[in-house]
């Protein structure tokens, strides 16, 4: 075995405490029956999050349009459970494939053009596809939404009931799964040519890298997870809107990457749940000015560092990096 490859065997092994923090997260929806719903939701953004920095924090493809491959595994999640059965393992499935194919569509869209050019073009696929939900109406419902979509119980025997509990067991299942995969996926030789491409596309290309395969590739990996997290969204609450499309679903997802961090498998997982559990608390309090507090939080943790916000008791000395 090559330097590189035990390299890359030791990064992808895991350490105890990941088997504990999974653990615990599966156990949490029984052991805080009563925060379920607010759990599913954290897992919900978690996979959501994880699979935009496959193409930001490992590739380094700026999108502003990824709630595009969000909505369209919601709408044909909820589709595929209205009109054809109600199954949610295959309904998720379905989701994830038109996500995905959505995504290797679009990925001819990534491979030119400047970092504004790839922001400009991934916003507009998103706005193109929810003005088509829109006008679809007599398909999706229009501005009214999707209503009526009735689960069945996953795998046969656990129904979703109001409380959430098998919601969010379901959610964080899926996101557990997808996690390993992706772990496996970016510390596997491939990952590593896509960190190449990050670091320097031109000196990629120079080595023999195929830097337009792989980036379509990446793309459509990102594109079926994202496809995944709007599927369980629709599933889990029986309706599907516009909003799964709209440009805050884009946004909300890059802020917490900023806040958990790019180019780390758990910095998603991290910024979901600081970015949900902020989000409830203090909507609870002011529910008109909580983007507010939000906004002040990053600036907080732009100024002051991501490892310093977490350690106070440096924020005293300076050379620390975030």
């Amino acid at each position: 075995m090559t330097n590189s490859q035990n390299l890359l065997f030791k990064s992808g092994r895991w350490k105890i405490w990941e088997y504990a923090l999974w653990l615990l997260a599966l156990a949490s929806p029984f052991l805080l029956s009563s925060h379920a719903l607010i759990i599913n939701e954290i897992a919900i953004v978690a996979l959501f999050a994880l699979s935009l920095d496959l193409i930001l924090g490992y590739t380094g493809i700026v999108s502003l349009g990824h709630a595009a491959f969000f909505g369209m595994g919601a709408y044909s999640a909820a589709l595929f459970a209205k009109l054809v059965m109600p199954d949610p393992l295959l309904g998720l499935a379905v989701g994830v494939a038109t996500a995905g194919i959505l995504g290797a569509l679009c990925s001819a869209t990534i491979l030119r053009g400047t970092d504004l050019t790839r922001l400009m073009v991934t916003l507009g696929v998103g706005l193109i596809l929810m003005e088509l939900a829109n006008k679809l109406d007599w398909l999706t419902g229009g501005a009214d939404g999707l209503q009526g979509v009735v689960m069945g119980p996953l795998l046969g025997k656990f129904e979703f009931d109001l409380s959430g509990r098998t919601a969010a067991w379901y959610s964080l299942s899926v996101l557990l799964l997808v996690f390993v995969l992706a772990r496996r996926f970016v510390n596997s030789p491939f990952g590593a040519t896509l960190k190449a491409i990050r670091d320097n596309r031109l000196r990629a290309m120079a080595i023999g890298i195929p830097v337009a395969s792989r980036l379509a590739v990446v793309y459509t990996v990102a594109a079926a997870l994202a496809g995944a997290a709007g599927a369980l969204l629709a599933q889990t609450t029986g309706f599907a809107s516009l909003d799964v499309f709209e440009f805050h679903r884009s946004a909300d997802v890059m802020l917490v990457l900023v806040i958990g961090g790019v180019g780390w498998l758990y910095g998603g997982v991290a910024g979901a749940i600081v970015f949900k559990l902020m989000q409830d608390a203090i909507s609870s309090i002011t529910p008109q000015y909580w983007t507010f507090w939000i906004g002040l939080f990053l600036v907080v943790l732009v100024l002051v560092g991501r490892e310093r916000l977490i350690r106070p008791w440096t924020w005293g000395t300076r050379g620390s990096k975030s």
